[in-house]
């Protein structure tokens, strides 16, 4: 299957962080309440053993000023210095992979991945996240060129991020999106695995921690 025959998979990994995961299930299943519980801060997720929290508070600072400055940013305007940024601070915050397909040759939310969406939504809603900024990067296989992946995940984040905001009344400023293409696959050694073709919503911020 290429990437110009049918529907599009992108597949969201879960992980919490570097050194502790959740695995769910690669389907349009996964119910609000496991999003929620994977994207809960350091410290509140249930049942999970997991990296200490980032303590250094000039670091914390440097990081919520860096944050600050993506607001109400496009994922056009990023540079490639502050995509790779975004990737290095995300590594160690709360994460998770979601299965979503996207119609043929197009960043369209596909109706059989709709209810995944929704349910993301929901999750992103509850109030235990209130005052958490989320980065949405998609990520694209290796099929293709790197302007046209790069391109085809910006979309894909962007429409996302929409689609929150129009159905569930997110802040915009609390959602930055990015796009990776095909610069950092999943599996480098399949680079056209299905794997590779996801879309990563993380939480960028501790703010809930100690609820």
């Amino acid at each position: 299957m290429t990437r110009f025959s049918g529907l599009k998979t992108i597949t969201l990994g879960a992980a919490l962080s570097l050194t502790a995961g959740l695995a769910l299930a690669a389907d349009n299943t996964v119910s609000s309440d496991q999003i929620l519980s994977a994207l809960k801060p350091v410290g509140v997720t249930r049942g999970l053993s997991v990296a200490a929290p980032q303590t250094d508070p000039a670091a914390k600072a440097r990081e919520a000023g860096f944050l600050a400055t993506l607001r109400n940013r496009t994922s056009r305007s990023l540079s490639l210095g502050e995509r790779d940024q975004i990737a290095e601070i995300a590594a160690t915050k709360p994460k998770i992979d979601l299965e979503i397909q996207f119609d043929y040759n197009s960043a369209a939310i596909s109706k059989a991945s709709m209810a995944a969406v929704q349910e993301l939504g929901k999750a992103l809603s509850d109030p235990g996240l209130k005052g958490s900024s989320f980065v949405v990067a998609g990520y694209t296989d290796a099929i293709g060129s790197e302007a046209f992946n790069q391109d085809l995940s910006e979309r894909r984040a962007d429409t996302i991020k929409a689609y929150l905001v129009e159905k569930y009344g997110l802040a915009g400023s609390d959602l930055v999106t990015v796009g990776y293409g095909k610069t950092r696959l999943k599996n480098p050694d399949n680079p056209t695995d299905a794997v590779n073709r996801r879309v990563q919503v993380v939480n960028m911020d501790a703010k809930t921690a100690s609820k």
